[in-house]
């Protein structure tokens, strides 16, 4: 029988991604809190106090650095700048292993923990948890692993549905969840009330007697601007969607609606908005109105008028505009879809603007092969005879028409322009004088 001679262990560390053996194990510790409260605060000093002391007692450990993220959530790892850090000192081989209190620590997702764990272990690197007793390059680590990291997602999902729980509560006592202002109010923070701001109250009135006239969210918007008024922001350019919002807001009846969005999961706390599938609550008279019940209902009929299907082939809903004389008024002959305007060889000689199928000009013409560019000047024409036939050249008709028309152009944004560019002048001429 040949003679077995035993080779004993080298004690001594091998950092295999760089061939070189190491006398000390380069370590590093990894601590968070989830929020900014004193004491959350204080038990992450004491963290980062303790790992300190402990790296540095241990003579086979050198201190490699701390890492911490103060009052930033577990759930995603992007959000943790240092956690990060972390992980690019390591994959650049200045770690050789990592200290943390726990699973819940490090991550509290199954899938970001093991994502981790095994990219660092490729590196031959270790995460040691001390809560779990685990090393995750032992070969049991793993297993374990698996099992206390889906615990740990548990208790995060089970934290999370108490927490929505409660706020539910609260809003079934009436309570304001998540309300931070909106044009028109101001909200106190300490005692949770919502008073009326006078100045910017007149501005809501404007939008919502403006849109009950007819006039569309992008006209409003583009009034607003040239008035000089300001978004809540303080931002002197409106936009139609920030008008819209305005519209569909009950709060300005003195309505609260509470619970219009939500949040699907704890992981990725994607919110969307509530269609049905969680509880809402709405609280009647909760504060002092802008505008009536009345009004706000007009208001709603137009704006759902406006974007209800429009019996379009597709179903989908369409933009509702009033841009231009003719805009969601002309409709394809061929495939039913409204003609949007559009200019063609702009800037050019020959420039003209035309009426056109929307199918057409966004999917391709062969999905509406008879669409063509109406010509805006036929269009017109052919309104003013077909307004003709109608009133039979009537003269009372056509000078009510007139009438109208003439009111329209004189309404009280376009006077409020002038006083204001009157202003404008009066102050340029006084700082030329002096």
């Amino acid at each position: 029988m040949s003679e077995v001679r035993i080779i004993k262990a080298n004690k001594s560390i091998l950092d295999r991604t760089r061939s070189r053996h190491l006398d000390k194990l380069r370590v590093a510790a990894y601590c968070r809190v989830s929020t900014d409260s004193e004491d959350q605060l204080h038990s992450y000093r004491l963290q980062v106090q303790y790992y300190t002391d402990l790296i540095e007692e241990k003579d086979e450990w050198e201190f490699a650095d701390i890492y911490a993220d103060e009052a930033i959530t577990g759930t995603q790892v992007e959000k943790r700048e240092d956690f990060q850090r972390l992980i690019n000192d390591c994959m650049n081989g200045e770690i050789d292993m990592i200290i943390t209190k726990s699973i819940a620590r490090f991550a509290r997702n199954t899938l970001d923990t093991l994502k981790y764990v095994r990219q660092l272990k490729e590196k031959n690197i270790a995460v040691f948890f001390e809560k779990e007793n685990i090393n995750t390059l032992t070969m049991d680590g793993e297993l374990l692993l698996v099992i206390l990291s889906s615990v740990a997602q548990q208790e995060v999902e089970t934290i999370s549905s108490n927490v929505k729980m409660g706020l539910k509560m609260k809003m079934k006592r009436g309570e304001l969840v998540g309300f931070h202002g909106c044009l028109g109010y101001d909200y106190n923070k300490e005692d949770k009330s919502i008073s009326v701001n006078e100045k910017e109250a007149e501005i809501v009135r404007y939008i919502f007697n403006r849109y009950i006239e007819g006039v569309g969210c992008y006209v409003i918007a583009r009034e607003l601007t040239n008035l000089g008024y300001k978004t809540k922001k303080g931002n002197s350019v409106w936009n139609d969607s920030g008008v819209r919002g305005i519209i569909k807001n009950e709060k300005y009846t003195g309505d609260i609606l509470l619970g219009k969005t939500f949040t699907v999961d704890p992981i990725s706390k994607r919110r969307l908005d509530n269609m049905g599938e969680e509880d809402q609550f709405y609280l009647k008279d909760h504060h002092e109105p802008i505008i009536s019940k009345e009004v706000f209902e007009k208001a709603q009929k137009i704006r759902l008028k406006r974007g209800s299907n429009r019996g379009n082939l597709s179903g989908k809903r369409e933009k509702y505009s009033r841009q231009y004389a003719f805009s969601s008024m002309l409709r394809c002959g061929f495939c039913g879809s409204n003609l949007s305007r559009r200019n063609w060889h702009s800037g050019k000689k020959h420039s003209k603007v035309v009426w056109q199928c929307i199918t057409g000009t966004k999917k391709g013409k062969k999905y509406c092969p008879q669409c063509k560019g109406v010509e805006e000047e036929m269009i017109e024409k052919a309104f003013l005879d077909s307004y003709k036939l109608i009133t039979n050249n009537n003269k009372d008709i056509v000078d009510e028409f007139m009438k109208r028309i003439e009111d329209m152009l004189k309404d009280s944004s376009a006077i409020k322009q002038i006083d204001k560019i009157k202003k404008d002048i009066n102050s340029l001429e006084t700082k030329k004088i002096t």
